[in-house]
């Protein structure tokens, strides 16, 4: 991804050794690219896109405009929440106060999978909707490093999307709340606005946080453009999301119960579980996986034909949240790379095994050199 930079008059304001070099290359070469900085800096891609973030800030660059004369950019819609979960020390007691302490954390499934993206070595945009406010300040400052946050709309009388959960002293949930009424503000309205970065992006993932309306425009959208669209499924209850037409649609990473709850059947065994995938794919839909947690996946295309790809065993599961967001980048990302089928769903299923064993939501070691490390030692 290149990109273009106005030069803005200068400002009085202390740089680092290495903001001063990054700054020096973009003014002989303005269309430098971020992958190209980071190169001849000798760090991480993620960590020039902060650091220019950064320039901007201190007034160094007036702007950015991107010049994409290729598909490079991959492009995530969807949720970009905080999870908040409150621990109750002891005995649960309805109408009254429960001692209890708070852990907190950075979530969303589109913001997830941009994270493990970035982590990845991919460019990625996130495509959102926020309030302005604390929470957002949160959410930016963990993922402005793996992602270009600047096309995420910010609407002031709105609160930044937030799950709230309440567990019981074994870690059982009691109830959870969800406000996730922000992101009905994604409408096929703002998507226009960002119809010059979609139509040259490398790839489309939306969550289903995002509104029915606006998953079709995608759909419809990345089938005029033949650009890539993988839909990811954020629940069971919000598979009424789905557009009436699939077709055209590249990936659908689902799990049981929200394959489930679309045909209003049960998955009682393998049988019943490959008649699902190949339902979905009757639907038009080009590449479907089907999780089903111990069980593993269920992975097919018409072209290689169907294939169930065992679990890889967590020694010590020490949160769940964040898996499913990691199976699914790890599948996009491979596929991206030219892996077949069987590949794909493994990779997908060392990622979410590997994020099961980590308190992070995104696991922090995660890079493609890692990835690739742990699928080979597993084989």
């Amino acid at each position: 991804m290149s990109i273009a930079i106005l030069w803005g008059e200068y400002v009085p304001v202390e740089m680092n050794e290495n903001e001063q070099i990054v700054l020096d290359l973009i003014r002989k070469n303005p269309y430098i690219s971020q992958q190209e900085l980071a190169e001849l800096v000798g760090l991480s891609r993620p960590t020039i896109a902060n650091m220019i973030s950064g320039l901007i800030k201190k007034g160094k660059i007036k702007g950015r405009a991107y010049i994409l004369n290729d598909s490079q950019q991959v492009v995530c819609i969807g949720g970009a929440n905080i999870d908040r979960k409150f621990h109750i020390k002891g005995k649960a007691q309805f109408g009254t106060s429960n001692p209890s302490y708070v852990t907190s954390s950075v979530g969303g499934v589109a913001r997830n999978i941009a994270e493990n993206l970035g982590r990845l070595g991919l460019d990625v945009a996130l495509i959102s909707a926020s309030g302005v406010d604390k929470d957002w300040s949160i959410i930016e400052e963990a993922s402005s490093l793996y992602m270009n946050l600047d096309t995420v709309t910010q609407f002031p009388e709105k609160s930044t999307g937030s799950y709230t959960a309440v567990l019981d002293s074994s870690g059982e949930l009691i109830i959870a709340l969800a406000d996730m009424e922000v992101y009905e503000s994604i409408t096929p309205d703002l998507l226009r606005k960002h119809n010059a970065l979609l139509s040259r992006s490398k790839c489309i993932i939306v969550d289903l946080n995002t509104p029915k309306e606006s998953v079709q425009y995608l759909c419809h959208f990345a089938k005029k453009h033949d650009i890539p669209l993988a839909i990811i499924p954020v629940s069971a209850p919000k598979m009424n999301r789905l557009p009436d037409d699939l077709a055209g649609s590249t990936w659908l990473i689902t799990n049981r119960d929200e394959s489930e709850a679309y045909f209003q059947a049960e998955i009682k065994n393998k049988d019943d579980w490959k008649s699902a995938l190949e339902k979905w794919l009757e639907l038009g839909i080009a590449n479907v996986v089907i999780t089903n947690g111990k069980e593993g996946a269920m992975i097919g295309n018409k072209e290689e034909g169907i294939f169930h790809v065992p679990s890889i065993k967590a020694n010590q599961i020490v949160d769940v949240t964040g898996a499913g967001d990691a199976f699914s980048s790890a599948v996009i990302y491979s596929w991206l790379e030219g892996k077949s089928l069987i590949e794909i769903a493994k990779a997908g299923n060392m990622n979410a095994s590997k994020t099961l064993q980590s308190p992070y939501t995104v696991r922090q070691d995660l890079s493609a050199d890692q990835l690739k490390k742990d699928v080979e030692e597993s084989s």
